[in-house]
């Protein structure tokens, strides 16, 4: 992925992934009621996220549709974290993030069938 998003865009963007395509004033409702933010703040990172081919918008109602999926932002922002922090290195990130908590048994679990996969 190409494109780089901020973490207010971010936001943007998680409402249209949680909610599917919405028309720009549903967007903005959602972060005034979740951040405070006022709309224009809204509209703003719409248009930057559109500028940036993130967004598409169609008539009528300036509905907006996710043009990148989450999936490919997580992959490329975990990339981004292991190259930047961890010298490149995933299990240097996949310890330090063991290290930091507890974890349930489940979580043990689910961990060893995903490392099991890996193999």
């Amino acid at each position: 992925m190409d494109v780089k998003l901020f973490d207010s865009e971010l936001k943007v963007m998680d409402v249209l992934w949680k909610k599917g395509d919405l028309p720009a004033k549903e967007i903005a409702k959602a972060l005034t009621n979740e951040l405070g933010w006022n709309v224009n703040t809204t509209y703003t990172l719409i248009k930057r996220c559109m500028k940036k081919g993130a967004i598409a918008r169609s008539e009528p109602g300036f509905l907006c549709h996710a043009l990148i999926a989450k999936s490919a932002v997580q992959e490329a922002e975990t990339d981004e974290l292991i190259n930047k922090i961890y010298d490149g290195s995933a299990d240097k990130l996949f310890a330090a993030l063991l290290g930091r908590k507890k974890l349930s048994s489940e979580q043990i679990e689910k961990l060893k069938q995903i490392v099991g996969e890996l193999e």
